[in-house]
């Protein structure tokens, strides 16, 4: 069977940037099990292996568009220190920030003096990613985990 809309998906991967430092790996762990087509991935990740079998070994590069998108210096911004309460902060550090309507995570990029610089791209923005993928299986999705948009049993959610 081959990967398609609606198929469950197991796969084993290793994520590099362009300097072939690992940034994500499966290795070690369960085999991440998604149901395609409906957005679990990143939308690169989905295409590249759409077609593909169980058995098959690839490598993807996927630019920032069709991944964590292209960095926008609108969600880079300074903070007075004040605005942490007095809590430490350092660089490196995320919290979640926003209102009731949309919440999203902030990473700390710089702490100097009062001025605290927070970043709301995500962390692979403007990355282009680096993909080796191993599908060790590919089956129809059931009834229910087409509508319920997420894999049943094993790898998957637990009703």
């Amino acid at each position: 069977m081959k990967v398609t809309t609606h198929s469950v998906v197991s796969i084993h991967y290793t994520l590099t940037d362009n300097n072939g430092s690992v940034l994500d790996s499966s290795a070690g762990r369960q085999p991440l099990t998604y149901l395609q087509g409906v957005g679990q991935l990143i939308p690169g990740m989905e295409e590249g292996l759409e077609g593909k079998s169980a058995g098959e070994k690839l490598s993807l590069k996927i630019s920032p568009e069709k991944g964590y998108g292209i960095k926008d210096e609108k969600l880079v911004q300074q903070v007075p220190m004040s605005a942490f309460g007095g809590q430490e902060v350092k660089a490196g550090m995320q919290f979640e920030a926003g209102n009731d309507q949309q919440r999203y995570i902030v990473t700390i990029t710089n702490v100097e003096n009062e001025t605290v610089t927070v970043d709301g791209n995500h962390p692979l923005a403007g990355v282009e990613l680096n993909f080796d993928v191993e599908l060790l299986s590919v089956r129809a999705a059931t009834p229910d985990e087409i509508a319920h948009g997420h894999v049943h049993g094993e790898g998957g959610h637990q009703h």
